[in-house]
């Protein structure tokens, strides 16, 4: 017996679903691309192929691959929160928090909404709410949501103060001209001043100024002092106890000092600093 087209597109869907699992995101997009042409609409498809272009980077076609699914199926709320979250990391707020509530109001337990929901409060400077929507994601899925680690002010300042003080003496003279300051999280200007733009909840910390193979004395703006900035909720969300928050930090700081010295993100991948 020949099997349909509906039959034959789910066959290719379990295959892309075991490239994803394998780490193969073009074999995925490929068998997605044979299922479509099977049944065009099929919204499970689109959300596979959502899948498999976050996977490789390709965020804006994500987003159109999730919505396309979401709208070919709208009860599907994990169409609606993959939504929410690729919207998100294109720093579109508004349809990242109506993604969010869709899937929150199709599953009020998908726990990936409420993180989203969590992040686009914070952002917003809506502290209390995105604590309120953190813990209930911690709540539904506590291994996938954890509440992340937290360091205090003092700790920060002991910890920046031991990692300059590993550092080579006449690196440390070049460094007292750079300021070193803890934020919590980046502003979406920030996250735009990167090409592409920068996720906001990936930016760990930044390097402003001009570095040392810049400074010129016929220029003297770039004589002016420079800033490191670290984000102190990103670290903490990369981090799975208090001991991994320490290190991300140190690994942050020497990524940043890395490019105040004029290394790229190639050198710096190198010495183990990405």
């Amino acid at each position: 017996m020949i099997a349909g087209p509906d039959e034959r597109v789910e066959g290719l869907l379990d295959e892309a679903e075991q490239a994803l699992d394998d780490g193969d995101p073009i074999l995925a997009l490929q068998l997605c691309e044979q299922a479509l042409a099977l049944v065009p609409g099929h919204p499970g498809t689109w959300f596979v192929r959502g899948d498999a272009l976050r996977s490789l980077g390709d965020l804006e076609e994500a987003a159109q691959a999730y919505r396309t699914a979401a709208l070919g199926r709208p009860d599907h709320a994990a169409c609606w929160s993959s939504l929410a979250l690729t919207t998100f990391d294109l720093l579109r707020l508004d349809e990242a928090a109506g993604a969010a509530a869709r899937a929150i109001h199709e599953d009020p337990h998908d726990a990936e909404a409420w993180w989203v929901r969590s992040l686009v409060r914070e952002w917003r400077g809506d502290a209390e709410g995105a604590h309120r929507a953190e813990l209930h994601a911690c709540w539904l899925d506590p291994e996938a949501y954890p509440l992340p680690p937290s360091l205090g002010d003092d700790e920060v300042e002991e910890l920046v103060a031991d990692a300059l003080r590993v550092m080579p003496e006449a690196l440390r003279d070049y460094l007292k001209d750079v300021a070193i300051i803890l934020d919590e999280i980046p502003d979406l200007e920030t996250c735009r001043a990167y090409d592409p733009p920068c996720s906001p909840i990936d930016l760990l910390g930044y390097f402003s100024g001009a570095s040392l193979l810049e400074r010129s004395h016929s220029d003297p703006w770039s004589q002016l002092p420079g800033t490191i900035v670290l984000f102190r909720r990103n670290l903490a969300r990369r981090s799975a106890d208090r001991d991994e928050l320490i290190e991300q930090l140190r690994i942050t700081l020497f990524h940043e000092v890395g490019h105040f010295l004029g290394l790229n993100e190639d050198d710096l991948e190198e010495r183990g600093l990405d």
